[in-house]
């Protein structure tokens, strides 16, 4: 075969390389290295053209007339492994659902702690509405409250519920809350039912607090409430009668209506700077103890 035979025969088998070997081609072509280089012997086979070198121990034949049987063709692993990571992608991804699904109601185990019983639970979902809806079960008299209250409350709120030194006042105070010295108490500041039973059910007593029994916490509450002339001396406090109290500040409480009620105080374009003029001392105190000294001042506390 004639030399530019051979040549054409290459250029023909060049067409069919696969995407590997001709990303070698072009590597050698930025790259070329020759077998002198690396010590190698190479010959060509004047029939196939195929390149055969020879030398420290290795050996590498490529044939460009059959690119699919070489080292490097679409049959090789190096070609395959695209496609193997591929289908094990796809692999996982479809099977990941299933997995999860199938291990979705399996409790797991951390080793750590242990499932909430439904007796742990409950002793956290305590909390009760104004309608009623979370009370326990449960009833209590206000007779029957006045005696555990003055065991376990009156040292502190007073026997009259009016305070026992500086310890807050349960009772009275109506009428206050729009004076210079407003009393806030269940009888004229709480605005419902649940927030005085929900607070001596978590709270109180102070320093025991969740030890009365439900009978316990009616009970006090009853008389509470009967301290503050809610309820009469002969009233029973029970999830029945709970729709019958209605706290006298009941209607103080509403929701935020700022937006309208005080519209008239916004200023859309507020001033940020120099807002007022340079300040000017226009009198003075004529007393001279209106600022009382170190001797004058009492000690301790009252």
């Amino acid at each position: 075969m004639s030399r530019s035979a051979r040549a054409l025969k290459l250029s023909d088998a060049s067409l069919h390389l696969s995407d590997s070997e001709r990303s070698d081609r072009s590597r050698s072509r930025m790259f070329p290295t020759s077998a002198k280089n690396f010590g190698l012997r190479s010959r060509v086979n004047p029939t196939s053209g195929a390149i055969r070198a020879r030398g420290y121990g290795l050996s590498r034949v490529r044939d460009p007339l059959t690119p699919t049987l070489s080292p490097q063709g679409r049959g090789s692993p190096l070609y395959s492994s695209p496609c193997l990571a591929l289908s094990l992608v796809a692999f996982i991804a479809l099977a990941t659902p299933v997995l999860a699904q199938t291990r979705k109601d399996v409790p797991r185990n951390y080793g750590v702690g242990h499932a909430a019983t439904v007796e742990q639970i409950a002793g956290w979902d305590i909390d009760t509405r104004p309608d009623g809806q979370g009370a326990p079960p449960g009833r209590g008299s206000v007779k029957e409250g006045e005696k555990i209250y003055l065991d376990k409350c009156a040292a502190c709120h007073g026997e009259f519920g009016e305070s026992a030194g500086r310890w807050p006042q349960v009772a009275q105070g109506k009428g206050t809350l729009a004076s210079h010295d407003p009393v806030k108490t269940v009888g004229s500041y709480f605005p419902y039912l649940s927030s005085v039973f929900d607070y001596i059910r978590r709270a109180m007593p102070f320093g025991d607090a969740q030890s009365l029994s439900n009978d316990e916490l009616y009970a006090v509450t009853a008389y509470v409430l009967n301290l503050n002339d809610i309820v009469d001396d002969k009233f029973v406090l029970s999830k029945e009668t709970w729709g019958r109290i209605k706290m006298p500040n009941q209607g103080g409480f509403f929701d935020d209506d700022r937006e309208k009620a005080e519209k008239a105080f916004w200023n859309p374009n507020p001033c940020m700077k120099d807002c007022f003029g340079p300040v000017k001392i226009i009198g003075r105190a004529g007393a001279i103890d209106v600022t009382p000294d170190e001797k004058t001042q009492k000690r301790g506390v009252e």
